[in-house]
């Protein structure tokens, strides 16, 4: 059976986390925080059972924290290039370790994680970590980096701004000066020459509002002059990079997410991604890029297999589920991407991203039914759920850095109220859950099974409904959307409406698109539509509407047999 990805993305540091204090700025000892034993054979079954292949281990890698490690032989961190107690899980101190905050015994934290990919491999699933290609913490330092490995930064000649065999830029003969109060003194932070910063601040002189905890590292490219490339003899950078990428792959990663992969050139991506798949042909890449004119380029030449689709079906689903843009748009959405649309890793919410169920969203995860429908349905592209999204988490805690936002804090020691329901201390039971909750899950777990399981999802073709429908007097194509699926003996339609009330309509089936699936009318023996589970007594014919009835926020996801 051809597979279709769906991964749960989660914070180990936030979902194994029972302490419910959550004081705003709080410390690990006050706050708690999640390990990688969470992850039990039980958590695993419940993830797995609720339809996922993949689990994106978010915050992995060991990264900057304000945490004292000394003991363990971790040096410690200056608190002024820190965001938040917990630190950035994108600001990596060691590319070779593990997080010691998600270890039980910390001197054997990378044990832990092994055992952690081990038991999710053993519960049917595959692991994602990130791979974060584009800056570094500003103390960074392996100390668990294998022999032979020289450091990041080891060998430069900090004398310049540009070299293309340096690991970073700097500005010569200028120091560090963070624009907002550091500590002074002997506790002072002091970075001299000053580094760039990781969001391509060339300056000494980071702002609060630039990535000032991190540096950006070199790949041969000179921002000095001209974006000059300097690729031969192939750059320092991508020899590490390279070495980096093979060590997590040997411990049985599955796939990697890629941070901000567009601030990285196109030609590293050429040149690391068959070197590294050369030793696993099943690993995936999925890059995060932001600029869709580079979407192209990144999956034809930077040989990715999947792109975040943030620009397109996110910001476009986002609007219609508030009301600001119509439905017809999703078409302008996928039809924009020119042919990529199986390239493109679907979602509602991330780690970057604002919860549905927010006041900076929608309010309401129920808004957001119909709009989860058309991700997970639409074409046979990846599809991913980010943890607390099934339940409704609201976001709405203002835990520190992060603050009030309406997003989740990959900043800071807390704990999420719906997953802590949801793991009632391990146990999994929904006792803890509200009526609301329970709903909901229950609507995520019955949509990915369908995602999952019919062929016309998985590997079948894909019509688009809106042209034929744009003068149908009833059909709303500012609330409504609808398309077909279809496999080798069946078809699909798909019709979500994302308007505030219970709509009656009438969809129109154009012969072009009979022609286009192979479908004829005349041999449909059966019908069902998959949500509700109920026969469905109507059939598409030639010169004829389909008739529905669906409720506000909702959709109806039809199954038409032919044998």
């Amino acid at each position: 059976m051809a597979e279709k990805i769906f991964i749960y993305q989660v914070l180990p540091r936030l979902f194994g986390n029972d302490n419910n204090t959550n004081k705003e700025s709080g410390t690990i000892e006050e706050n708690g925080v999640g390990k990688f034993s969470a992850f039990d054979n039980k958590a695993l079954k419940e993830i797995k059972k609720m339809g996922f292949t993949h689990i994106w281990y978010t915050g992995i890698l060991e990264h900057a924290s304000t945490t004292d490690y000394t003991a363990n032989g971790i040096p410690k961190d200056h608190p002024d290039v820190i965001k938040g107690k917990a630190g950035s899980p994108y600001a990596i101190r060691d590319y070779y370790d593990v997080s010691p905050d998600l270890a039980e015994d910390v001197d054997n934290r990378m044990q832990e994680f092994e055992d952690l990919i081990e038991r999710t491999l053993k519960n049917g699933m595959k692991v994602i970590i990130d791979f974060v290609p584009n800056h570094v913490a500003r103390q960074y330092h392996s100390d668990a980096k294998p022999k032979k490995i020289k450091d990041l930064g080891a060998d430069d000649n900090k004398d310049v701004a540009f070299d293309p065999d340096n690991n970073f830029y700097y500005i010569p003969n200028q120091k560090l000066e963070l624009q907002f109060p550091t500590q002074q003194g002997e506790n002072a932070y002091i970075e001299y020459p000053a580094k760039a910063t990781g969001n391509d601040c060339f300056s000494n002189k980071p702002s609060v509002t630039d990535w000032y905890e991190t540096v950006k590292l070199n790949y041969g490219i000179d921002y000095s002059n001209n974006r000059t490339s300097c690729f031969i003899p192939t750059p320092d950078t991508w020899l590490k990079m390279k070495d980096i990428l093979l060590f997590w792959a040997a411990k049985g990663v599955d796939g990697f997410r890629c941070d901000m992969a567009e601030m990285v050139p196109v030609e590293f991506w050429n040149w690391v991604i068959p070197r590294v798949k050369a030793k696993n042909k099943t690993l995936i890449f999925i890059a995060e890029v932001y600029n869709p004119d580079l979407y192209h380029k990144y999956v034809d030449w930077g040989l990715f297999d999947y792109l975040y689709d943030k620009v397109g079906l996110y910001d476009t689903l986002r609007n219609v589920i508030n009301h600001q843009q119509p439905s017809s748009d999703i078409t302008f959405s996928w039809q924009s991407i020119d042919g990529l649309q199986t390239k493109m890793l679907n979602f509602l919410e991330n780690h970057d991203e604002q919860r549905i169920a927010s006041d900076f969203f929608a309010g309401n995860p129920f808004k957001a039914i119909p709009g989860m429908i058309v991700a997970a349905t639409m074409n046979t592209n990846p599809v991913m759920i980010y943890f607390g999204q099934e339940l409704g988490e609201r976001g709405m805690d203002k835990e520190g850095f992060s603050g009030l936002d309406g997003r989740t804090t990959i900043f800071d020691y807390w704990s999420v109220d719906s997953i802590r329901s949801w793991r009632n201390k391990g146990t999994f039971t929904e006792s803890g859950l509200n009526e609301e909750q329970m709903k909901l899950r229950k609507f995520y777990i019955q949509l990915l099974k369908i995602a999952k399981e019919e062929e016309s999802i998985r590997t079948g073709k894909f019509f688009d409904l809106m042209y034929a429908n744009y003068s149908n007097m009833d059909f709303d194509s500012t609330k409504q959307y609808a398309f077909l699926r279809s496999g080798k003996d069946e078809f699909l339609i798909v019709v979500a409406n994302f308007d505030s009330k219970p709509v009656n309509i009438s969809v129109h089936i154009p012969f072009h698109a009979f022609e286009y699936m192979e479908i004829k009318p005349h041999e449909i023996k059966k019908a069902k539509e998959l949500l509700s589970k109920k026969n469905f007594t109507l059939s598409p014919q030639w010169d004829r509407n389909l008739f529905l009835n669906i409720e506000e926020y909702s959709g109806k996801i039809i199954k038409f047999s032919m044998s």
